[in-house]
């Protein structure tokens, strides 16, 4: 077992956040970095104990057009503030990696200043790729050059030259014997020569005990990165798309077959394909930003930490910031924040809340890190799974309906549960327990052993969650609003059934306690009115306007009810299935309406909707084919995507 194996990061981008200039005048170097140390504390409250961080080292502007990969940017402090900053992270138990940009520098490094200069005669001219100097660019070099992007900004190092290699093998160790770090993330590792990366590997291996590599990787056969010879782990975006499409579409189905196919690459073992999880970083739109429904805000993030993986949170997500990708810019996604504003976020913002007790969750259940992963019930709008060390099975289930649900699940020979979010204990009855969801809710199931008493288990009270639109309203524009007022929130954990006890709060102080749970005293999920006791409202179909056609088409279903999705291949082990007792149980079957005026008119509509779906199809396998082969596999996936919007994200997220 390595530290990373359990591992619960929490994503910096330094310059933003620390609102560095835009540009570096390369002048004498400005201390922001200290101002880090106070938010190692708010990392400590989240049950954070991992900390990616980065860009850090010299560059012109947005930290990826490295100049000098051996000094800290100047907007950040000196080398000394680094060296630092990661000794007080380790004194509070927190490991630190950084990014490694590696595929690229920037035109001010010295290698490509050198080709400047002295041209055919400079020793450096094989360390970028295919450098012609019967070539010219906007730069009027008199010579062109590969890069990253189409960007000449970042000028491609070629990784096939021994020297390069043996140049970024030496940073690598100067990092660690300088800071003292204990990981890199690989910058666009997607493009970077896999031998190159095996020699970094080897690096990794010798330089430091469970040194750990994670590479960017946007889409393909994560396994041609993660094995023992190349990276431990990649960015996951293949479940990134899918947590919030899934939650916008009301379509478990894709985050379940996403999981399993994940799973099976790694041969269905937990130990097999531990990918570096996330619901939005420094390149992508913000998760409270992207959510139709801001209350998916709790199942999102219920499945973050307990699928297989290696959760991450970005910074200020906690608080449910927003920020929306613009065409020219990521400023929007990269904010400056104070430590001040946020000090007591924990306890007054129920978003922040909520994160701080998955992680508590996280770190204190072994079976989250290390368990296999079992799917018990799978419909468009509940989802259930287990997850298993052979000592402990803990159960997870989610809803992404507004209305309540009720599921019943396998016991796995434990007598009761206890949710761990909101202290409600279920027992057992014939090998199975009964447990009632809340709309837009999640919970992670503890098991009662023998000999243990709801009191052993650490139960963090009826979490609660800020008030929440319903599908169907458009998100806000990007905003770093303070946090949240605790007034405005609604109950995210299960709701007191009649088969249900409540267990005391293990920490009152911070959330309202469990045995407050029934409906008298605690907010439903989506309820308009923080001041009132009042449940979520039921919406019959939440439905979006296609602004190519003007057709209203529902967000969840699209004409395919459950039972043709099992059917279609997502059925559940029977041995294993558990019965759905969802509460508008009909709203599964729903299909959408078609026009009325004419037949006619309705074949030509249904025409030109799959015409378009299958535009959309065979867009997505021209950008993954950018990436590597395209698999028989990969081409099911796109092929059994049929939903419009889901489609559109998934095309977005390559950018």
């Amino acid at each position: 077992m390595a530290w990373y194996d359990e591992a619960i990061f929490y994503h910096i981008y330094p310059l933003g956040m620390l609102d560095a200039p835009r540009e570096n005048p390369y002048g004498e170097p400005t201390h922001r970095l200290p101002g880090l140390i106070p938010w190692i504390g708010h990392l400590q409250r989240l049950g954070v104990n991992a900390l990616y961080i980065g860009p850090l080292f010299e560059s012109v502007g947005h930290g990826y057009e490295t100049t000098d990969y051996k000094k800290l940017d100047s907007r950040l402090g000196d080398n000394e503030d680094l060296k630092n900053f990661v000794a007080k992270c380790h004194e509070s138990g927190i490991r630190v990696i950084l990014d490694g940009v590696f595929n690229h520098t920037g035109r001010d490094f010295f290698a490509f200043q050198d080709i400047r200069q002295n041209r055919e005669n400079s020793p450096y001219k094989d360390w970028y790729c295919n450098v012609n100097f019967w070539g010219n660019n906007e730069y009027n070099d008199g010579f062109s050059y590969d890069n990253w992007g189409g960007y000449n900004l970042l000028a491609k190092l070629n990784q096939r030259n021994p020297a390069v290699r043996d140049y970024i093998c030496d940073v690598i160790r100067f990092w660690v014997s300088e800071f003292d770090i204990d990981g890199i993330r690989l910058d666009a590792a997607d493009v970077l020569d896999f031998d190159f990366m095996k020699a970094l590997r080897r690096v990794a291996d010798t330089v430091k005990p469970d040194f750990w590599l994670m590479g960017e990787v946007i889409h393909g056969d994560y396994t041609r990165w993660v094995n023992e010879g190349t990276l431990h782990s990649v960015t996951n975006y293949h479940l990134h798309k899918a947590l919030y499409s899934g939650h916008n579409d009301h379509n478990y189905f894709e985050i379940a077959h996403t999981v399993k196919r994940l799973y099976g690459m790694g041969g269905n073992r937990p130990d097999g394909l531990k990918l570096y999880n996330f619901v939005d970083n420094h390149d992508v739109e913000r998760i409270y930003t992207k959510l139709s429904n801001k209350a998916h805000f709790a199942p999102v993030h219920v499945l973050l930490y307990t699928l297989p993986g290696v959760p991450s949170v970005y910074y200020g997500s906690e608080f449910g910031i927003e920020g929306k990708k613009e065409r020219f810019s990521d400023a929007s996604l990269r904010p400056a924040l104070r430590y001040e504003d946020y000090a007591d976020a924990v306890e007054k913002n129920p978003l922040t809340r909520l994160i701080a007790a998955l992680g508590r969750v996280r770190q204190q259940t072994k079976a989250l890190s290390y368990g296999d992963y079992r799917e018990l019930t799978l419909t468009n709008r509940q989802y259930a799974f287990a997850r298993g060390t052979g000592v402990e099975t803990v159960l997870v289930t989610v809803n992404n309906d507004d209305g309540n649900a009720s599921l019943t699940l396998p016991a796995f020979d434990n007598a009761a549960y206890v949710g761990a979010l909101s202290g409600i204990q279920v027992t057992a009855n014939g090998g199975s327990i009964t447990v009632d969801l809340p709309g837009c809710s999640g919970e992670i199931w503890l098991p009662l052993r023998e000999g243990v008493t709801p009191g052993d288990i650490a139960a963090y009270g009826a979490v609660n969650v800020e008030t929440a639109k319903h599908c169907g309203t458009e998100s806000q524009t990007a905003t770093t609003d303070k946090s949240a007022d605790s007034d405005d929130t609604v109950n995210v954990g299960a709701t007191n059934s009649g088969s249900a006890t409540s267990v005391g709060s293990a920490d009152p102080g911070s959330a309202t306690s469990a045995g407050a749970a029934d409906s008298d005293s605690a907010t439903s999920v989506g309820s308009a009115d923080s001041g009132s006791a009042a449940s979520a409202e039921t919406a019959e179909t939440c439905r979006t306007t296609n602004a190519e056609t003007g057709h209203s088409t529902p967000v969840a279903d699209a004409g395919i009810t459950d039972t043709a999705v099992v059917q279609g291949g997502g059925t559940t082990d029977a041995g294993n299935a558990s019965n759905v007792h969802a509460a508008d149980a009909d709203k599964a079957a729903e299909t959408p309406e078609t026009p009325a005026d004419t037949a006619a008119q309705t074949a030509i509509d249904e025409a030109f909707e799959q015409g378009r779906i299958a535009g959309l199809q065979e867009a997505i396998l021209a950008l993954m084919s950018k990436n590597g082969p395209i698999t028989d596999q990969m081409r099911r996936d796109v092929d059994a995507n049929v939903y419009h919007d889901s489609l559109i994200n998934w095309i977005k997220s390559f950018r």
